[in-house]
């Protein structure tokens, strides 16, 4: 039997935050999850080939969240309240990979995420569209955490306790 790569349209998206409302899961796109290296360049005197490059810190790119436009969302009023109040409440985010029966496959923990930007798409006469609103975070960092492995620090868990 051969394993295929997961399809990327099967995900949730979940704020840990209240109070929230179910269309608070619902997102049709998710984009940045990156993660990039700042290195240092060292000249090392006497070497004339090459110069080293030195891990420094890793560096985070904003998270954009897109949806159709709800009314009455506890995410919205998060974000309004950044906005409007500058009362800014960092939560935590966990965006899950979904299998066909709804089982994270994948999960990238997000910490202390704050709204950056909320937008919303352009209204037009001439288009049988839905209006999509986009939500940027900045964020500290994130973790990935796989289900194998946690699936295996059950079991190992579950293996050296004894009776």
């Amino acid at each position: 039997m051969f394993d295929y790569p997961p399809v990327g349209f099967h995900f949730l998206v979940t704020f840990q935050l209240f109070p929230q409302t179910p269309n608070d899961f619902r997102f049709q796109e998710v984009s940045g999850l990156d993660v990039e290296m700042e290195m240092d360049t060292f000249v090392e005197g006497g070497q004339n080939r090459f110069t080293w490059k030195l891990p420094k810190r890793a560096r985070y790119s904003d998270i954009v969240l897109k949806r159709g436009l709800f009314m009455g969302s506890g995410i919205i009023l998060w974000c309004q309240n950044a906005f409007e109040n500058f009362v800014f409440e960092p939560v935590n985010v966990t965006i899950a990979l979904l299998n066909s029966d709804h089982v994270p496959l994948q999960a990238w923990y997000v910490v202390n995420a704050i709204p950056k930007k909320w937008s919303i798409s352009n209204f037009n006469a001439q288009e049988n569209s839905v209006v999509v609103e986009s939500i940027t975070l900045s964020y500290q960092f994130f973790n990935v955490i796989s289900v194998e492995s946690l699936a295996s620090g059950a079991f190992s868990a579950a293996a050296s306790i004894s009776i």
